[in-house]
């Protein structure tokens, strides 16, 4: 038997960037064992700015535009945290998050880029929108894309991406047959530090595509409707857009370490250079021996040796200098599908050359499409017959996918599925006592125990019983005991927010060492009314359903790296949600209530009709699904329970890919209940079915 690795080090990238997108897909081809890689980013992708332009302009879609890295982390081994850093504390060695959590690190390594927001200028935060970062600007643009009319749109700005923005917004706004004023207002000359060969094209560019220029111009305010310039001028502007300068990230001023501008300061080899142990590339780093301008390009060529340096430090090996190069290929484009070629002082301008930059672009993004596969384990020396065909096929789903099926349940405590959990009566009180766990779906600690929570409370919330106390079992992987005693406090934490949020405390637990992550809780709430059992559904009684299905379904693709990052996230949003508020209202109502968790839609409706002697009519086209499941299940993807939940629940008349989400094991799932038709207009959830006289399941 192979030993367990264990883990002895914590590796943190903060921020998504060109840099470290690079390094996590490297990573992938060479980890390191014993390390434990995280990856701290505000959304589930990074969008890719050589291609902005090309998106304003409309010749990239947004998800061409991005870098998924819910897949890439998955790939690398890494957990993606998603959440904004705030501070760094070098001397604790710990990072601060948006959400208050705390992260430690040994190796922390920072590219988190620049914005273009300008918070001296009155009026910005309020009425617009800086280019970077670029996610929340490719929103905006969506939706000024989305209206009607003319529009009018102002760029603070007249710097190289101030003149590709304004090029791609009147091509992009021409093209769907609007109206548009563009105005590039600058404090100084436009395309100043272009050279003058190419400021020759790009300005007869401008004139081509109607930009008004103004020059030498200071805006004093940012109003809803106009730009008001300090000589009094007021330029009309719909959408204000700040592309001037690179402004740094105002926190990383403050975390103690050397800085130029507010960009931290690094050595050859991208160290900061007061900390070894903190590093940072992209635009957020000021390279002391060698400055460069902030640019792409210096970011791409960075990854390598980031990527050596730390791996080296990890292994105790020689690290490696960077030295950019002292100039580049630019190419600039002119909104159509034309670009400027400049080096040297030389420039070229046309069609080929926008090829030529697609081409660049598209080789950089297909590098993210088209990820490393991922490795099934080595199948063991003389093994038994059969172990090669149990261990074939995508790798064992996490959360309820991870459980047992009906067939392996089949006979145990007599077979015959129970309620959602047991009710102790002593005198007067009625507890009901449950039990759930769930073994790690994501590589965050805090996520997964938020999750089990969540997930073992929904038996107490069916029964409409309110939480009481909860006893905690977590089963933590093999790794240094400060980092051991890091996670179980992390997990404990966050376990611990989510049941005081439910009226209920963490009164104890137990712990131990295993292969992988699992966290699962024992449960009692208290019951003031009848307890909501399985049995009691009538004939005519709505069902209802107060989550969308899928996350079995989506986490196994996740697993498998065939999940869209963004379609991962609302994943583990719903699964956040609780079904508290759902539950009191709907227990005084309900006559029959269950959570919908491993066995799927199907087969916990399949135990509402058994035991309480009436079947179910389901509208398939009304189940609520969660987006992704339904293109995923189409593509044969389906969670290691599907097959077992479909023999043991079959539902007539149900085929296609939404048909199999009916029997997707559900993690944290919604409840569904038995209600009667004439109030469930007015209770939340939604209406997928009826119950009937007629037993078994089937299709509307």
């Amino acid at each position: 038997m192979q030993p367990t690795v264990p883990i002895v080090k914590d590796l943190v990238f903060v921020g998504g960037g060109h840099t470290h997108a690079l390094v996590l897909r490297k990573w992938a081809m060479a980890s390191v064992p014993g390390v434990r890689v995280t990856c701290i980013n505000p959304g589930a992708t990074a969008p890719y700015s050589g291609m902005l332009p090309g998106h304003i302009a409309g010749h990239y879609t947004r998800e061409e535009l991005d870098i998924d890295l819910v897949r890439l982390a998955r790939v690398a081994g890494a957990r993606l945290i998603v959440d904004r850093a705030v501070a760094l504390d070098p001397k604790a060695k710990q990072i601060r998050l948006g959400t208050g959590r705390v992260i430690r690190y040994d190796i922390a390594s920072l590219d988190i880029g620049i914005t273009a927001e300008m918070p001296a200028l009155p009026g910005f935060a309020e009425h617009a929108i800086p280019a970077k970062p670029l996610g929340r600007f490719a929103d905006i643009w969506a939706r000024a894309c989305e209206g009607e009319g003319p529009i009018r749109i102002a760029i603070l700005g007249g710097g190289v991406a101030g003149c590709e923005v304004a090029m791609a917004a009147v091509h992009r706004m021409t093209g769907l047959n609007r109206e548009v004023t563009v105005t590039i207002i600058d404090r100084g000359r436009v395309l100043s530090s272009v050279a003058p060969a190419a400021r020759t094209r790009l300005m007869g560019a401008l004139i081509e595509h109607g930009v008004d220029v103004i020059e030498n111009a200071q805006p004093a305010a940012i109003e809803a409707e106009a730009v008001m310039l300090e000589d009094g001028r007021r330029i009309a502007s719909d959408l204000t857009i700040g592309t001037a300068g690179a402004t740094p990230q105002p926190w990383v001023a403050d975390i103690g370490l050397p800085c130029r501008d507010g960009f931290i300061e690094v050595d050859q080899y991208l160290r900061s250079v007061a900390d070894p142990n903190v590093y940072a590339a992209g635009d957020c780093a000021h390279i002391v021996h060698d400055p460069r301008p902030k640019a792409g390009v210096y970011a791409v060529r960075a990854a390598p040796i980031l990527t050596h340096n730390i791996r080296a430090d990890l292994l105790g090996q020689q690290r490696k200098a960077f030295n950019p190069q002292k100039d580049f290929l630019k190419l600039i484009s002119m909104g159509g599908q034309v670009a400027v070629a400049e080096k040297a002082g030389i420039a070229r301008a046309g069609r080929p050359l926008w090829r030529w930059k697609n081409r660049i672009d598209q080789t950089f993004m297909d590098k993210f499409r088209h990820l490393p596969q991922m490795s099934a384990p080595a199948l063991p020396k003389n093994c038994a017959k059969g172990v090669a065909a149990e261990l074939s096929g995508p790798a064992p789903c996490g959360g309820c996918g991870a459980k047992l099926g009906a067939r392996a349940l089949d006979g145990v405590l007599g077979g015959v599925p129970g309620d959602d959990a047991a009710v102790l009566t002593m005198g007067n009180t009625r507890q009901v006592l449950s039990h759930d766990h769930l073994r790690a779906f994501a590589l965050d600690p805090v996520l997964v125990a938020q999750v089990a929570a969540i997930h073992a409370l929904g038996d107490i919330w069916a029964m409409g019983a309110t939480p009481q106390a909860a006893l905690a079992q977590v089963i933590l992987p093999r790794a240094a005991a400060r980092l051991q005693g890091a996670a179980l406090n992390e997990v404990m934490e966050a376990a611990r927010a989510v049941f005081a949020d439910a009226g209920a405390e963490i009164v104890g637990g137990h712990s131990t060492e295993g292969p992988e992550l699992t966290v699962g809780f024992t449960v009692t709430g208290l019951l003031d009314r009848a307890p909501i059992t399985l049995a009691g559904a009538r004939p005519g009684d709505a069902l209802l359903l107060t989550k969308p299905l899928g996350t079995g379904v989506i986490l196994a693709a996740e697993m498998q790296a065939k999940a869209r990052g963004g379609d991962v996230l609302a994943c583990w949003q719903s699964m956040l949600q609780t079904s508290a508020q759902a539950a009191e209202t709907l227990a005084p109502h309900a006559h029959a209530m269950t959570d919908v968790t491993g066995f799927g839609l199907a087969g916990h409706l399949h135990n509402i009709c058994n035991a309480s002697g009436v079947g179910a009519e389901i509208d398939l086209n009304a189940v609520p699904l969660l987006a992704g499941a339904e293109a995923l299940s189409a593509s044969g993807i389906h969670s290691s329970l599907f097959s077992q939940n479909r023999a043991a629940a079959p539902v007539a008349g149900a085929q296609g890919p939404r048909a199999d989400l009916l029997h997707d094991p559900q993690t944290a799932g919604g409840l569904l209940a038995a209600v009667p038709a004439s109030i469930a207009p007015d209770l939340p959830g939604v209406r997928i079915g009826t119950i009937t006289g007629t037993p078994g399941l089937a299709t509307i």
